[in-house]
Protein backbone atom coordinates (compact mmCIF):
# COMPACT_ATOMS: atom_id res chain seq x y z
CA UNK A 1 0.00 0.00 0.00
CA UNK A 2 1.30 3.51 -1.48
CA UNK A 3 1.55 6.44 1.24
CA UNK A 4 -1.12 8.86 1.56
CA UNK A 5 -0.56 12.27 2.69
CA UNK A 6 -2.37 13.36 5.52
CA UNK A 7 -4.64 16.03 3.28
CA UNK A 8 -7.55 15.57 5.30
CA UNK A 9 -5.87 17.03 8.75
CA UNK A 10 -4.69 20.62 7.17
CA UNK A 11 -8.49 22.10 7.01
CA UNK A 12 -8.85 21.26 10.81
CA UNK A 13 -5.40 23.30 11.31
CA UNK A 14 -6.17 26.37 9.34
CA UNK A 15 -9.27 26.55 11.51
CA UNK A 16 -7.10 26.13 14.31
CA UNK A 17 -5.00 28.98 13.58
CA UNK A 18 -7.90 31.21 12.68
CA UNK A 19 -9.97 31.23 15.98
CA UNK A 20 -6.10 31.54 17.96
CA UNK A 21 -5.84 34.78 16.09
CA UNK A 22 -9.71 35.88 16.41
CA UNK A 23 -8.89 34.65 20.68
CA UNK A 24 -5.80 37.41 20.66
CA UNK A 25 -6.99 39.93 18.81
CA UNK A 26 -10.35 40.21 21.07
CA UNK A 27 -7.90 39.93 24.57
CA UNK A 28 -5.93 42.99 23.05
CA UNK A 29 -8.71 44.66 22.52
CA UNK A 30 -10.22 43.87 25.74
CA UNK A 31 -6.68 45.28 27.27
CA UNK A 32 -6.65 48.31 24.90
CA UNK A 33 -10.16 49.61 25.73
CA UNK A 34 -9.17 49.23 29.93
CA UNK A 35 -6.23 51.40 28.82
CA UNK A 36 -7.23 55.12 30.05
CA UNK A 37 -6.77 57.49 26.96
CA UNK A 38 -3.97 60.19 27.78
CA UNK A 39 -5.13 63.36 26.64
CA UNK A 40 -3.81 66.90 26.62
CA UNK A 41 -6.96 68.69 28.28
CA UNK A 42 -11.06 68.35 29.19
CA UNK A 43 -13.79 70.52 29.38
CA UNK A 44 -13.97 71.81 32.93
CA UNK A 45 -11.18 70.01 34.37
CA UNK A 46 -7.83 72.53 35.68
CA UNK A 47 -4.44 70.73 36.81
CA UNK A 48 -2.22 72.85 39.16
CA UNK A 49 1.18 71.93 40.74
CA UNK A 50 3.24 74.47 42.52
CA UNK A 51 6.27 74.58 45.19
CA UNK A 52 7.00 76.86 47.44
CA UNK A 53 10.93 77.45 46.55
CA UNK A 54 12.47 76.52 43.45
CA UNK A 55 16.29 76.44 44.54
CA UNK A 56 16.83 74.79 48.20
CA UNK A 57 19.54 73.32 50.18
CA UNK A 58 20.61 69.91 50.92
CA UNK A 59 18.00 68.61 53.41
CA UNK A 60 15.66 71.66 53.56
CA UNK A 61 11.59 71.17 53.25
CA UNK A 62 9.97 71.76 50.07
CA UNK A 63 6.30 72.51 50.07
CA UNK A 64 4.66 70.60 47.29
CA UNK A 65 0.85 71.40 46.53
CA UNK A 66 -1.39 69.35 44.00
CA UNK A 67 -4.65 71.17 42.98
CA UNK A 68 -7.36 69.57 40.78
CA UNK A 69 -10.46 71.34 39.80
CA UNK A 70 -13.05 69.31 38.15
CA UNK A 71 -16.69 69.30 37.10
CA UNK A 72 -19.33 67.04 38.61
CA UNK A 73 -19.73 65.12 35.83
CA UNK A 74 -16.61 63.49 35.65
CA UNK A 75 -15.17 60.68 38.43
CA UNK A 76 -12.01 60.98 39.99
CA UNK A 77 -9.89 58.37 40.63
CA UNK A 78 -6.97 59.78 43.25
CA UNK A 79 -3.48 59.34 41.64
CA UNK A 80 -0.60 57.84 43.43
CA UNK A 81 0.97 60.91 44.07
CA UNK A 82 3.63 59.45 46.64
CA UNK A 83 4.73 56.31 44.51
CA UNK A 84 6.51 58.55 41.51
CA UNK A 85 7.82 61.68 43.26
CA UNK A 86 11.15 61.13 41.74
CA UNK A 87 14.72 61.63 43.79
CA UNK A 88 12.42 63.32 46.61
CA UNK A 89 11.66 61.71 49.93
CA UNK A 90 8.10 62.53 51.26
CA UNK A 91 8.49 63.87 54.98
CA UNK A 92 4.97 64.73 55.55
CA UNK A 93 1.45 64.63 54.01
CA UNK A 94 -1.68 65.55 54.65
CA UNK A 95 -4.98 64.23 53.15
CA UNK A 96 -6.95 65.84 49.97
CA UNK A 97 -8.69 68.18 51.12
CA UNK A 98 -12.13 69.02 49.40
CA UNK A 99 -13.92 72.27 48.54
CA UNK A 100 -17.12 72.99 46.41
CA UNK A 101 -16.53 75.75 44.54
CA UNK A 102 -19.26 78.66 43.59
CA UNK A 103 -19.25 77.82 39.59
CA UNK A 104 -20.42 74.03 41.04
CA UNK A 105 -17.10 72.36 40.39
CA UNK A 106 -15.02 71.03 43.10
CA UNK A 107 -11.43 70.90 44.14
CA UNK A 108 -9.04 68.74 45.81
CA UNK A 109 -6.10 69.88 47.17
CA UNK A 110 -2.89 67.80 48.49
CA UNK A 111 -0.05 69.29 50.15
CA UNK A 112 3.32 66.97 50.11
CA UNK A 113 6.44 67.86 52.36
CA UNK A 114 9.83 67.01 50.06
CA UNK A 115 13.19 66.69 50.57
CA UNK A 116 16.30 65.23 49.40
CA UNK A 117 20.18 64.73 50.45
CA UNK A 118 21.85 64.56 47.00
CA UNK A 119 22.40 68.09 44.88
CA UNK A 120 21.35 68.53 41.73
CA UNK A 121 19.04 69.99 39.22
CA UNK A 122 15.64 67.84 39.81
CA UNK A 123 12.30 67.69 38.29
CA UNK A 124 9.04 66.24 40.27
CA UNK A 125 7.63 63.86 37.54
CA UNK A 126 3.98 65.08 35.93
CA UNK A 127 1.43 63.83 37.98
CA UNK A 128 -1.46 61.87 36.35
CA UNK A 129 -4.79 62.15 37.11
CA UNK A 130 -7.67 59.30 35.93
CA UNK A 131 -11.23 60.84 35.47
CA UNK A 132 -14.28 58.38 34.57
CA UNK A 133 -16.53 60.23 31.99
CA UNK A 134 -20.35 59.42 31.79
CA UNK A 135 -20.08 57.05 29.40
CA UNK A 136 -17.79 54.70 31.94
CA UNK A 137 -14.83 55.75 29.18
CA UNK A 138 -11.36 56.69 31.25
CA UNK A 139 -9.03 59.51 30.27
CA UNK A 140 -5.69 60.20 31.60
CA UNK A 141 -4.36 64.05 32.82
CA UNK A 142 -0.89 64.66 33.00
CA UNK A 143 -0.03 67.72 35.04
CA UNK A 144 3.14 69.99 34.45
CA UNK A 145 6.52 68.67 35.52
CA UNK A 146 8.34 71.09 38.78
CA UNK A 147 11.48 72.04 38.03
CA UNK A 148 13.92 72.00 41.50
CA UNK A 149 17.65 72.66 41.98
CA UNK A 150 19.34 71.03 45.16
CA UNK A 151 22.39 73.29 45.79
CA UNK A 152 24.92 72.07 48.32
CA UNK A 153 25.67 73.54 51.77
CA UNK A 154 29.35 74.13 50.63
CA UNK A 155 28.49 76.48 47.84
CA UNK A 156 27.13 79.42 50.40
CA UNK A 157 30.49 80.90 50.30
CA UNK A 158 30.61 81.19 46.72
CA UNK A 159 33.31 78.05 46.36
CA UNK A 160 33.24 74.49 45.78
CA UNK A 161 34.99 73.22 48.35
CA UNK A 162 34.95 74.03 52.36
CA UNK A 163 37.77 76.33 53.20
CA UNK A 164 40.23 75.02 56.21
CA UNK A 165 40.84 77.90 58.82
CA UNK A 166 43.35 77.52 61.26
CA UNK A 167 41.84 76.92 64.73
CA UNK A 168 40.59 79.83 67.05
CA UNK A 169 42.66 80.70 70.29
CA UNK A 170 41.75 78.97 73.68
CA UNK A 171 39.22 80.55 75.18
CA UNK A 172 39.66 81.64 78.65
CA UNK A 173 36.48 82.09 80.82
CA UNK A 174 36.41 84.28 83.75
CA UNK A 175 35.71 83.07 87.16
CA UNK A 176 31.94 83.26 87.75
CA UNK A 177 30.53 83.42 91.59
CA UNK A 178 26.93 84.22 90.70
CA UNK A 179 26.19 80.62 91.07
CA UNK A 180 27.83 80.19 94.69
CA UNK A 181 25.79 83.58 95.48
CA UNK A 182 22.92 81.82 94.50
CA UNK A 183 22.53 78.87 96.02
CA UNK A 184 24.48 80.68 99.41
CA UNK A 185 21.49 83.12 99.25
CA UNK A 186 19.15 79.99 99.14
CA UNK A 187 20.77 77.99 101.63
CA UNK A 188 20.47 81.22 103.75
CA UNK A 189 17.18 81.39 103.51
CA UNK A 190 15.89 77.75 104.12
CA UNK A 191 18.30 77.74 107.52
CA UNK A 192 15.77 81.28 108.33
CA UNK A 193 12.76 79.46 107.03
CA UNK A 194 13.81 76.48 109.46
CA UNK A 195 14.40 78.44 112.10
CA UNK A 196 11.23 80.30 112.46
CA UNK A 197 8.80 76.92 112.10
CA UNK A 198 10.81 75.25 114.45
CA UNK A 199 10.56 78.01 116.65
CA UNK A 200 6.33 78.33 115.86
CA UNK A 201 6.46 74.45 116.65
CA UNK A 202 7.56 75.07 120.16
CA UNK A 203 5.73 78.31 120.88
CA UNK A 204 2.67 76.42 120.57
CA UNK A 205 3.85 73.27 122.79
CA UNK A 206 4.27 76.03 125.49
CA UNK A 207 1.18 77.09 124.76
CA UNK A 208 -2.25 76.06 126.18
CA UNK A 209 -4.52 76.01 123.70
CA UNK A 210 -7.36 78.00 124.68
CA UNK A 211 -10.97 76.59 125.90
CA UNK A 212 -13.92 77.49 124.08
CA UNK A 213 -15.80 78.92 126.92
CA UNK A 214 -19.11 78.59 125.27
CA UNK A 215 -21.95 76.51 126.74
CA UNK A 216 -21.64 73.27 125.13
CA UNK A 217 -25.36 73.56 123.44
CA UNK A 218 -24.11 77.27 121.52
CA UNK A 219 -20.71 75.31 120.53
CA UNK A 220 -22.89 72.37 119.51
CA UNK A 221 -25.93 74.40 117.27
CA UNK A 222 -22.99 76.28 115.51
CA UNK A 223 -20.88 72.79 114.27
CA UNK A 224 -24.85 71.97 113.52
CA UNK A 225 -25.56 74.78 111.56
CA UNK A 226 -22.39 74.46 109.14
CA UNK A 227 -23.32 70.81 109.00
CA UNK A 228 -26.36 71.60 107.58
CA UNK A 229 -24.99 74.53 105.15
CA UNK A 230 -21.93 72.48 103.74
CA UNK A 231 -23.64 70.43 101.29
CA UNK A 232 -22.72 66.57 102.15
CA UNK A 233 -26.28 65.52 101.40
CA UNK A 234 -26.59 67.08 98.48
CA UNK A 235 -23.42 65.87 96.98
CA UNK A 236 -23.87 62.70 98.61
CA UNK A 237 -20.94 62.43 100.69
CA UNK A 238 -22.63 60.62 103.10
CA UNK A 239 -19.42 59.12 104.98
CA UNK A 240 -17.90 62.58 105.74
CA UNK A 241 -21.40 63.85 106.08
CA UNK A 242 -21.67 61.07 109.42
CA UNK A 243 -18.43 61.59 110.64
CA UNK A 244 -19.29 64.90 111.12
CA UNK A 245 -22.57 64.41 112.86
CA UNK A 246 -21.21 61.58 115.65
CA UNK A 247 -18.60 63.83 116.60
CA UNK A 248 -20.91 66.98 116.94
CA UNK A 249 -23.10 64.34 119.10
CA UNK A 250 -19.92 62.63 120.75
CA UNK A 251 -18.45 66.22 121.98
CA UNK A 252 -21.64 67.52 123.46
CA UNK A 253 -22.57 64.64 125.53
CA UNK A 254 -18.91 64.46 126.92
CA UNK A 255 -19.11 68.35 127.80
CA UNK A 256 -22.30 67.66 129.18
CA UNK A 257 -22.15 64.31 131.33
CA UNK A 258 -18.33 65.15 131.83
CA UNK A 259 -17.29 61.60 130.72
CA UNK A 260 -14.96 60.83 127.77
CA UNK A 261 -17.26 60.23 125.19
CA UNK A 262 -15.57 61.46 121.93
CA UNK A 263 -13.11 58.15 122.91
CA UNK A 264 -15.47 55.75 123.37
CA UNK A 265 -16.92 53.07 121.14
CA UNK A 266 -20.40 52.26 120.32
CA UNK A 267 -20.63 49.38 122.99
CA UNK A 268 -18.85 51.50 125.23
CA UNK A 269 -20.98 54.27 125.13
CA UNK A 270 -23.94 51.69 125.32
CA UNK A 271 -22.51 50.29 128.56
CA UNK A 272 -21.53 54.10 130.23
CA UNK A 273 -24.91 55.51 129.49
CA UNK A 274 -27.54 53.02 130.38
CA UNK A 275 -27.43 53.89 133.96
CA UNK A 276 -27.81 58.16 133.31
CA UNK A 277 -30.94 59.12 133.01
CA UNK A 278 -31.34 61.08 129.83
CA UNK A 279 -34.52 63.18 128.71
CA UNK A 280 -37.40 61.55 126.23
CA UNK A 281 -35.85 58.04 125.68
CA UNK A 282 -32.79 59.97 124.26
CA UNK A 283 -30.64 57.11 125.36
CA UNK A 284 -32.04 54.62 122.85
CA UNK A 285 -32.57 56.32 120.07
CA UNK A 286 -28.98 57.85 120.52
CA UNK A 287 -27.77 54.17 120.77
CA UNK A 288 -29.69 53.63 117.28
CA UNK A 289 -27.83 56.72 115.87
CA UNK A 290 -24.75 55.23 116.57
CA UNK A 291 -24.98 52.14 115.23
CA UNK A 292 -26.38 53.46 111.77
CA UNK A 293 -23.49 55.92 111.66
CA UNK A 294 -21.33 52.86 112.12
CA UNK A 295 -21.88 50.92 109.64
CA UNK A 296 -22.18 54.24 106.97
CA UNK A 297 -18.55 55.18 108.27
CA UNK A 298 -16.68 51.82 108.46
CA UNK A 299 -19.27 49.46 106.31
CA UNK A 300 -19.49 51.44 103.40
CA UNK A 301 -23.82 51.43 103.95
CA UNK A 302 -25.41 53.75 101.43
CA UNK A 303 -27.92 55.17 103.58
CA UNK A 304 -31.19 57.04 102.24
CA UNK A 305 -31.24 60.87 101.81
CA UNK A 306 -34.35 60.86 104.10
CA UNK A 307 -32.43 59.09 106.87
CA UNK A 308 -29.68 61.11 106.86
CA UNK A 309 -32.02 64.26 107.47
CA UNK A 310 -33.78 62.45 109.94
CA UNK A 311 -30.47 61.54 111.83
CA UNK A 312 -29.74 65.18 112.14
CA UNK A 313 -32.70 66.22 113.05
CA UNK A 314 -32.21 63.35 116.23
CA UNK A 315 -29.32 65.14 117.00
CA UNK A 316 -30.70 68.83 117.15
CA UNK A 317 -33.43 67.30 119.40
CA UNK A 318 -30.82 65.39 121.95
CA UNK A 319 -28.91 68.90 121.94
CA UNK A 320 -32.00 71.16 122.88
CA UNK A 321 -33.70 68.28 125.47
CA UNK A 322 -30.26 68.03 127.32
CA UNK A 323 -29.63 71.70 127.23
CA UNK A 324 -33.46 72.40 128.27
CA UNK A 325 -33.27 69.67 130.88
CA UNK A 326 -30.03 70.99 132.46
CA UNK A 327 -31.16 74.17 132.95
CA UNK A 328 -34.22 73.16 134.40
CA UNK A 329 -31.94 71.28 136.97
CA UNK A 330 -29.69 74.45 137.55
CA UNK A 331 -33.55 76.98 138.35
CA UNK A 332 -34.63 74.49 140.85
CA UNK A 333 -31.17 74.25 142.61
CA UNK A 334 -31.31 78.00 142.61
CA UNK A 335 -34.51 77.95 144.29
CA UNK A 336 -33.33 75.66 147.27
CA UNK A 337 -32.02 78.34 150.39
CA UNK A 338 -28.98 79.10 151.01
CA UNK A 339 -26.89 80.76 153.45
CA UNK A 340 -24.41 83.42 152.96
CA UNK A 341 -21.75 81.08 152.82
CA UNK A 342 -23.52 78.29 150.07
CA UNK A 343 -24.90 76.21 153.30
CA UNK A 344 -28.79 74.59 152.71
CA UNK A 345 -30.97 76.28 155.52
CA UNK A 346 -33.03 73.67 157.01
CA UNK A 347 -36.16 74.52 159.83
CA UNK A 348 -34.92 74.35 163.00
CA UNK A 349 -37.68 72.47 165.30
CA UNK A 350 -37.66 69.50 167.82
CA UNK A 351 -38.53 66.29 166.87
CA UNK A 352 -42.07 66.29 167.62
CA UNK A 353 -42.46 69.40 165.12
CA UNK A 354 -42.82 71.88 167.31
CA UNK A 355 -41.05 75.26 167.14
CA UNK A 356 -38.07 75.88 168.76
CA UNK A 357 -39.29 78.24 171.89
CA UNK A 358 -35.77 80.10 172.36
Amino acid sequence: MKNRPLTFLMPLGRAAVLAMCLLLSGVSAALAQDQPDTVGSLPGIEIETSVDRAEVYIGDLITYVVSITYDTTYELVPPPLGANLGAFDVKDYDPDVIEKLNDGRVRSTTTFKLSTYTTGDYVIPPVPALFVLPDSSQKLLLAEPVPIRVLSLLEQDGSDSLKIRPPKPQYEFPPDYSAVKFWGAIGLIVILVGSIVAWIILRRGRTVEQEDLRPPWEIAFERLAFLKESGLINDEKYKDYYIELTDIARDYLGRMYELDVPEMTTEQYATEFSEVLMPDDLYAESLTFFRHADLVKFAKLYPERSRAEDDFLLIHRLVDSIRAEYEKQQEEARQVPRTSSGVLVTPVGDVDGKEDKA
